[in-house]
């Protein structure tokens, strides 16, 4: 079986900067404040799929 994984977009700018891996027990989206190197500064990312 192959790995899942998923995108965390910045909610500022839009860019996808991190991908994590998808664990099937988990059903909500991740939401984490994470550096932006396009925004220059730390904001919220939230998975995409």
């Amino acid at each position: 079986m192959a790995v899942k994984k998923a995108a965390l977009a910045c909610t500022v700018c839009g860019s996808r900067n991190y991908t994590i891996t998808v664990k099937p027990e988990r059903n909500a989206r991740l939401e984490v404040k994470k550096f932006c190197r396009h925004c220059g500064k730390y904001t919220l990312h939230k998975e995409t799929r």
